[in-house]
């Protein structure tokens, strides 16, 4: 038996918890035996003292399983159970693409994500312009629908990893949310508990990531990749570029738009099917789909090419109460801002660098975003048409198309846009990808 204080003082005087503390606590955090200043004061003795590799592995298992943890046995997929996951940022909308793509390559892939934080658009957001798009199916709705279409994207369900929720809340306002270890077990506890196979995860890094440097983002990642691996799931992380907007657009519907316009083929921004090339990649290499990146690559741009990845994401969507020709017909229902037009910069020049925060904040200034939890989300406003770094923006190139909901609303879209945007200067070009960080390399 144990004393949440005692485990706090030992946290606190810097000594190793062993994973029977980490548990009781957990657990304790669970059935509300542990109050909300004992959650804190953990958290800050983390914060403070941090977590060796094996504490971090320890909380993240206790969190997984402080509730239920799908079991897909029962339902025979007759494939590999795969995921990957964002770290986050502007102009995100892989997972759209992605999961369709990985299902028509033979993986199923049931994937639990989350709504918008701060400048980070959400999953659910994007998916929830689709009209009649259930995110909150029952379990037995999410796995057929996974079974069918290979693929189904959901929200968290509330009996899934339920301490993460109290410790999250209680890290939001405790100034206690960035630290390593704290974010790791946070991120993996929930996808763990979705049942995976293996995972890859997305660390981004950049001007609009949620880590503030290389390194930090970085070290994020061999902390997943290590705590993950340490859980029993095969996971690989990639490191990938948020220096600027990554699809050419951001927001809700304009990017569900433009995912139905990659999965078909009518446009592929080059630089989004890179990246979601390299995580779809890395998937397949895992869950043993592929036997390196180029026979992966030579499969996914055959299922994108001849319709099948497309087939999947339509399948998803009706399976999950949206229209069942919305992959055909999807201008038909996402819905549109009442003004469309461009913005151009006041100077003409090559386009140096992106506050690709400021661009993420700047949506949700015009409410495709929420500022607070009870906020609703106008589907319909963003930017598309984006300039990318290295362009010329003069008066034929403009920096963006603003979709507003009045002119007034235009106006301070705009203003925010030419302030993220830099013209002139020297431009250094950084990579798209990174590069790759594996178990043997933690």
């Amino acid at each position: 038996m144990y004393l949440p204080q005692e485990i706090i003082r030992k946290k606190r005087d810097g000594e190793v918890l062993t994973s029977d503390e980490i548990n009781f606590f957990i657990q304790g955090v669970a059935n509300n035996t542990v109050s909300e200043g004992q959650i804190a004061a953990f958290a800050m003795t983390i914060f403070f003292n941090e977590m060796t590799m094996p504490e971090r592995i320890a909380l993240t298992c206790a969190m997984r399983d402080s509730g239920m943890v799908i079991d897909w046995s029962h339902m025979n997929f007759g494939g590999p159970i795969v995921d990957k996951h964002s770290t986050g940022g502007v102009g995100d909308v892989t997972s759209l693409m992605l999961g369709p793509m990985v299902a028509a390559c033979g993986g199923f892939v049931p994937m639990i994500s989350g709504r918008g934080l701060g400048h980070t658009g959400g999953t659910l957001d994007k998916l929830e312009s689709i009209p009649g798009y259930n995110i909150t199916p029952t379990n037995d709705v999410f796995g057929q629908v996974t079974k069918d279409a290979g693929v189904a994207i959901i929200g968290q369900t509330g009996d899934l990893a339920p301490a993460d929720k109290r410790v999250y809340a209680t890290r939001d306002i405790t100034a206690t949310v960035d630290n390593i270890s704290l974010i790791t077990a946070s991120i993996l506890s929930k996808k763990l508990a979705a049942g995976l196979e293996s995972l890859v995860m997305d660390v981004k890094v950049g001007s609009g990531a949620f880590m503030p440097t290389y390194e930090a983002s970085e070290e994020l990642a061999k902390s997943i990749v290590a705590v993950a691996n340490g859980a029993g799931t095969k996971t690989t992380a990639i490191l990938t570029d948020m220096n600027q907007v990554l699809a050419s657009s951001a927001g809700n519907a304009v990017e569900v738009r433009e995912a139905v316009r990659f999965l078909t083929g009518e446009y592929r921004n080059p630089r989004l099917l890179e990246v979601t090339l390299a995580s779809c990649g890395e998937m397949l290499v895992l869950a043993k789909l592929a036997k390196d990146s180029e026979e992966a690559n030579a499969k996914l741009m055959e299922v994108l090419d001849n319709g099948k990845a497309a087939e999947c994401f339509g399948k998803m969507v009706a399976g999950l109460g949206g229209p069942a020709d919305f992959v055909a017909h999807y201008d038909n229902y996402l819905e549109k801002a009442p003004i469309i037009k461009p913005v151009f910069a006041e100077q003409n020049g090559v386009v140096s660098a992106m506050d690709t925060r400021a661009i993420g904040m700047a949506v949700v200034s015009m409410g495709g975003g929420r500022r607070v939890a009870t906020d609703e989300i106008d589907y319909a406003v963003g930017f598309d048409q984006f300039i990318r770094l290295g362009e010329v923006a003069d008066e034929n190139q403009p920096l963006a198309m603003i979709h507003a909901r009045s002119e007034e609303q235009w106006q301070e879209a705009a203003k925010a846009l030419r302030n993220a945007i830099e013209i002139g200067g020297e431009y250094t070009p950084t990579p798209n990808v990174y590069g790759q960080i594996r178990a043997e390399d933690v």
